[in-house]
């Protein structure tokens, strides 16, 4: 159980997720499932090239001087990795190199797991979401359009080659 409830809180990140979800449903996975699958896979990758905003976990007064510099570390560079993932994996795609299928994996998989850390990690031990200060749109917003977006390429990856047939 968490530290603390904070109802707002959870309500806008359970908003942030269905909303996600709904406008990926009716208007993404649409668009992306026509689409060639190094294309698609590539211009999903790119939405998650800019995860290095999460390296302003560790920007001081971007969050509270509270918040514990262990999780806001790990948040970082978790996020710095998967976003040099993406990079490779729309290099890799790009070029038609033989390991951006795997690649992709990789970064799909490293992905979902950090943010899913990090949000099982900040659920149980950081007491007051306040505590991100201006960081609170990156759990509250970015995360969940991040996640439903893997979720995509997981979709996109497991259809195979016919996925644009």
């Amino acid at each position: 159980m968490p530290p603390t409830f904070n109802l707002p809180f959870v309500l806008s990140v359970a908003g942030a997720f269905l909303t996600s979800a709904v406008v990926a449903i009716t208007y993404v996975w649409p668009a992306i499932r026509a689409m060639p699958r190094y294309d698609a896979l590539r211009l999903v990758a790119a939405f998650h090239a800019f995860r290095f905003l999460g390296m302003n976990f560790m920007v001081a007064g971007f969050v509270s001087p509270e918040l514990d510099a262990g999780f806001a570390g790990q948040v970082g560079w978790g996020d710095l990795t998967a976003a040099v993932l993406a990079l490779l994996a729309m290099s890799a795609l790009s070029c038609r190199w033989s390991i951006a299928i795997p690649l992709v994996w990789l970064f799909n998989v490293w992905g979902t797991l950090d943010l899913l850390n990090a949000y099982y990690v900040g659920a149980t031990k950081i007491a007051d979401p306040g505590l991100f200060g201006a960081g609170i749109y990156i759990p509250a917003l970015y995360v969940p359009l991040l996640l439903v977006s893997h979720v995509l390429v997981f979709m996109i990856l497991t259809r195979g080659e016919s996925a644009a047939a």
